[in-house]
């Protein structure tokens, strides 16, 4: 057990390091890097079909997108006229999340120069992610009303470290037993001041506070 963590803790160094030259990469060309981590189906790639396309219309914009395997996830932002990059963890060992060193390699195929926002979609899932810094100035959570009210106490370093949760598919509400009122007590118990977004995809709600909490951070 001592050696497993010795190396974990090696692992987690060598991916700061990089996640540091990530970071002063950002800085330095004024980008706005966004992390976006959530359990698998909560919604990230549709969040991002919302919003894309909106800040482009202001600022260039690219994506990463994170999947143990398929392209179906970036062929749906390329359909957007959106630069992307996709990055499939099964060529790595299949692993649950991305890492610095992935995010650097990606962005020699993104126009760097160009870009203000960038969007890394993460690996579905729930947990891994949220241990691995990749570089990024923001973080988001995306969880459905689908997946319950007890994902942020049974899983909560990811809502420890997000700067913000979109709450998703809140259009489904009437038709599910969802108790609103306990997710929030339960996010707020593991993050006091998390700010929490309702957001559908069907119905618009959330787009706009999502959008104007993005560019409120991006300075």
């Amino acid at each position: 057990m001592v050696q497993q963590i010795k190396v974990l803790e090696k692992v987690l160094d060598a991916n700061d390091k990089i996640a540091g030259d990530n970071r002063r990469l950002f800085a330095e060309k004024k980008i706005v890097a966004v992390n976006l981590m959530s359990g698998p189906g909560a919604g990230k790639t549709t969040v991002l079909e919302q919003i894309l396309p909106k800040l482009a219309r202001k600022a260039p914009v690219g994506v990463i997108e994170g999947d143990i395997a398929t392209t179906a996830d970036a062929e749906r932002i390329a359909a957007l006229d959106v630069p992307v990059v996709q990055i499939n963890t099964d060529k790595l060992g299949g692993s649950c999340h991305l890492e610095a060193l992935a995010i650097q390699t990606a962005l020699a195929d993104l126009p760097m120069d160009k870009l203000r926002w960038l969007f890394v979609e993460n690996v579905g899932n729930l947990v891994c992610p949220a241990e691995f810094d990749l570089g990024e100035t923001l973080r988001v959570g995306v969880l459905s009303v689908a997946e319950g009210e007890d994902k942020p106490i049974k899983y909560p370093l990811l809502f420890r470290v997000i700067d913000l949760l979109l709450l998703t598919k809140v259009d489904l509400l009437p038709h599910l037993r969802f108790d609103l009122d306990r997710v929030l007590k339960n996010v707020h118990a593991v993050h006091a001041d998390l700010r929490v977004i309702r957001f559908s995809s069907v119905t618009g709600e959330g787009v706009d506070e999502f959008l104007s909490w993005l560019e409120s951070r991006a300075g």
